[in-house]
């Protein structure tokens, strides 16, 4: 072993640079595991040490609108200190005029019975309770100029600012910015006249319970009491499980981009161990003929490629403990809590293993020609054993890297089929490229290029050539550019759904909570305006009372999976009209327009995905509660509804002339063509309507846009480790080359080739490889993003432009010549003398 040691060490001098930096994809590969374990382990710490702050309470109830008595009763039997919250969206009316939609929660005193509800000034929350005064949300301050003791209106009050609002337990900024949070006293909700029958309100109770209480076995033990009542609930450890699930969806990719950095970088170190095992075959040789065992000869090249693997991986492991300090600030709106980094050890161990792992099995591939280095080498080096049988190792290697794929990435997310799936993906990608490499040879070789200039017949001639690096560039190459193109036109296609929604001639400004009486007024105040109402529907509120002849409380308690069916709890906002809209078409059944007089049981249309919720079908009765009125309905038809479409859809429509005389309101849709209509429009309807809210298409997307952007560029960051890693691999394929570069290079100029010849040579093949492999990764990247839109988003999928395949290849392509370019610098530096000398 001591001579093992010391010949492996000795051996490397004349290639350790080179060596080194292949250990730099090792690195990147390495610090990407690291940098996103430790941050998944950080996160997992915190929201340990959160606890109760991350719901404000031990016990959340909910209920979508006013609870009954004896819902009232069981909240107050439970004990504790309890404090109550009714939450709506309504439109805020700024000093200036201008309006915002807004989400008001009025509070009362207790809430948050846990973490810091955080103001600027200090104490505003305190004030609350002195009277029509508000929090508002810091950029509702910042957008309409407004300071402490200011003057805003919701609906039909007044209320002065007390300040700005930072940080709300359990929150975070992200879903504020699609409806400001404003604050304000509990008692005072009723006074802004927004409370309208039928209005879209939330009712919260949070509870805190003596110390030592077990909030988890005393909601257990009420839940089929909760269900019985129709409130749902949240504790401290739903909040993390969601919360856990959520982030932990993130980590996976991201992990899963680590891991294709470090497989590219595996790659990289097998073909750097091969070049430099073909360098060392006379070496080996030698040994041999001096007495060295098959087995010697391998321990030595095989300490070497450790050696590469250790030193990568320790490597690797430090700069990935550095690496999540730039991501709490861009975590910083995502995350309900502050996030303090420290050191995970654990995912240093589990990154810096993954990697020595990795390295160790794909090292061996190459290594296995030690083994059958004869010693006739010695004497005959100019031919080389090619008639060797296939190496039963050799395939047993291919089957384990396999499996360290699918293995690693089902560890990853979880879950077998994800994982699978992920790593098979991953795989396919690799696959095509490495077909693609070959292909590109082989055609090479059969094609004549006598039209194109001598420069370019020589440097597509070099993709064939002996020992190239034809496969390993293509496939830095292609998947790094795969990687960051699925990112950019994955949100690009959310991003055009979105649009898509508003777009052309579609309504893109949407009024809700109108009352009977004022549909006639806002019609004419809109018509006034320049935006004439495109769509109007009626809603009424409803729940469904049995099943198939079942009542729905013993259906509660059946339990999860049947009796805890959302649909079965839900409060349905249900429509009535004569015909379809264009959102929907009827998939099953037969739609009815107008109920036919003293019918006992009304024909309605589901929604599809509610149904199948309900496990009904075209036929099957269904009862409702109408506010009190019970209705006979039975299932007419199913519809499938485009619910992206910025207009009225509904899960339960009814047929005219059912409810036409019960308790509801309205939602009115228009188009305004410009931002400044909009907001002349909403300000308009807000002084004469001051109970009417509306939603802002336009906003909604500039603001999902920014979500995208932040979310973007943190996954684009981690990903950027590929992309490096790609290029590392890209220079160490140059230098591995290099020796060849020098031959090829003296032979061309004692033939008269000049130095500018030699350069144009390199520069042509270069723009071909990069060319190949960014359009590759280009189409790749298409059929990655077709599959998201597909089958994770089920949005609609259009093509991206040609002119972003287009600027990502060209980019690509002028990075792999330049990196070919100054990789290969000092090529023709070379004596051609001292060159062919060497070959005599």
């Amino acid at each position: 072993m001591n001579f093992i040691l010391k010949m492996a060490w000795r051996d490397t001098r004349a290639s350790r640079r080179r060596l080194l930096l292949f250990s730099l994809s090792v690195v990147l590969g390495v610090a990407a595991l690291v940098a996103v374990g430790s941050l998944r382990d950080n996160l997992a710490r915190a929201i340990d040490d959160q606890t109760k702050s991350l719901l404000g309470a031990d016990l959340v109830i909910d209920s979508r609108g006013a609870p009954s008595r004896e819902a009232r009763a069981l909240i107050a039997s439970l004990g504790g200190e309890q404090s109550r919250e009714i939450s709506f969206n309504s439109m805020l009316l700024a000093p200036g005029g201008g309006t915002r939609l807004v989400q008001v929660r009025a509070i009362e005193r207790g809430f948050p019975f846990y973490g810091e509800f955080e103001t600027a000034p200090a104490g505003a929350r305190e004030r609350l309770a002195a009277g029509p005064v508000a929090i508002a949300e810091q950029s509702l301050l910042v957008q309409f100029g407004l300071a402490p003791g200011d003057r805003v209106r919701l609906g039909g009050a007044e209320f002065t600012l007390a300040g700005a609002l930072l940080k709300v337990p359990g929150e975070n900024a992200v879903f504020a910015a699609f409806a400001p949070r404003i604050f304000i006293p509990y008692a005072l909700a009723e006074g802004t006249g927004l409370l309208k029958p039928g209005s879209l309100v939330r009712h919260r109770v949070y509870v805190r319970f003596p110390p030592g209480t077990e909030v988890e076995a005393l909601a257990r033990k009420e839940r089929d009491r909760f269900r019985a009542q129709r409130l749902s609930f949240d504790t401290v450890e739903d909040r993390k499980r969601e919360l856990g699930q959520s982030l932990g969806q993130v980590n996976d990719f991201l992990a899963l981009v680590g891991f294709a950095a470090l497989f590219l970088g595996a790659i990289g170190v097998a073909s750097a161990i091969q070049a430099h095992v073909r360098l060392k075959l006379p070496t080996v040789a030698v040994l041999r003929c001096l007495g060295a065992s098959e087995r010697t000869s391998f321990a030595i090249y095989l300490l070497q490629g450790l050696g590469l693997g250790v030193t990568g991986s320790v490597l690797g492991g430090l700069l990935g403990l550095a690496a999540p300090a730039a991501l709490p600030p861009l975590l910083r709106d995502f995350l309900p809590f502050p996030l303090e980094l420290q050191v995970a050890w654990p995912a240093v161990l589990r990154g810096t293993g993954a990697g020595l792992v990795v390295t160790a099995v794909f090292a061996l591939l190459p290594l296995l020609e030690v083994r059958r280095v004869s010693p006739l080498l010695a004497l005959r080096s100019a031919l080389a054993d090619a008639g060797a049988p296939r190496d039963p190792w050799r395939l047993a290697l291919l089957a384990a890297i396999v499996a360290l794929v699918f293995g690693f990435a089902v560890w990853q997310t979880g879950r077998l089929a994800l994982g699978g799936a992920l790593a098979g993906a991953l795989l396919a990608c690799f696959a095509v490229l490495a077909a693609l490499a070959r292909l590109t040879a082989w055609t090479a070789r059969r094609l004549r290029w006598r039209a194109l200039p001598y420069a370019w017949r020589q440097g597509l001639a070099n993709l064939h050539r002996p020992h190239n690096r034809t496969q390993l560039l293509l496939v830095s190459l292609g998947l790094g550019t795969f990687l960051l193109l699925t990112l950019d036109l994955t949100r690009g296609t959310l991003l055009t759904q979105l649009r898509s929604v508003g777009g052309a001639d579609r309504p893109n400004l949407m009024f809700f909570d109108v009352q009977d009486d004022q549909v006639g007024p806002l019609t004419s105040l809109l018509r006034d305006q320049g935006a004439p109402v495109r769509q109007q529907a009626a809603i009424v509120t409803m729940r469904i009372a049995a099943v198939k002849g079942r009542p729905v409380t013993p259906l509660l308690k059946e339990g999860p999976g049947r009796g805890g069916s959302w649909a079965l709890r839900h409060e349905y906002r249900s429509t009535y009209r004569s015909a379809l809209v264009d959102t929907e078409r009827v998939v099953a059944g037969t739609f009815t327009g107008r109920a036919a007089p003293g019918a006992a049981r009304v024909p309605v249309s589901l929604e599809e995905g509610v149904a199948r919720e309900l496990g009904v079908q075209v036929g099957d009765a269904l009862d409702f509660d109408v506010q009190g009125v019970p209705v006979a309905a039975v299932v007419g038809s199913l519809r499938r509804v485009e619910w992206r479409r910025m207009q009225p859809n509904f899960f339960v429509v009814f047929p005219v002339g059912v409810l036409d005389d019960a308790p509801k309101f309205h939602v009115l849709a228009v188009r305004a063509d410009t931002a400044e209509a909009s907001a002349r429009i909403q300000q308009a309807v807000v002084r004469g309507f001051p109970n009417v809210s509306a939603i802002d298409l336009t906003l909604i997307i500039r603001t999902v846009d920014g979500v995208f952007a932040k979310a973007a560029f943190v996954v684009g960051f981690l990903a950027l480790f590929t992309v490096a890693t790609g290029v590392i691999v890209l220079a160490g394929a140059v230098l591995i080359g290099r020796h060849q570069r020098v031959r090829e290079s003296v032979l061309l100029r004692t033939l008269g080739a000049s130095r500018r010849q030699v350069s144009r040579i390199m520069l042509a093949e270069y723009l071909v490889l990069g060319a190949l492999g960014a359009f590759t990764g280009a189409a790749l990247a298409v059929a990655a993003n077709w599959a998201l839109a597909r089958f994770l988003f089920d949005a609609a999928w259009a093509a991206p432009s040609a002119g972003v395949i287009l600027a990502a290849g060209a980019l690509v392509s002028a990075a792999t010549a330049a990196t070919g370019l100054l990789a290969g610098r000092g090529v023709c530096d070379h004596p051609p003398l001292q060159v062919l000398r060497q070959e005599t």
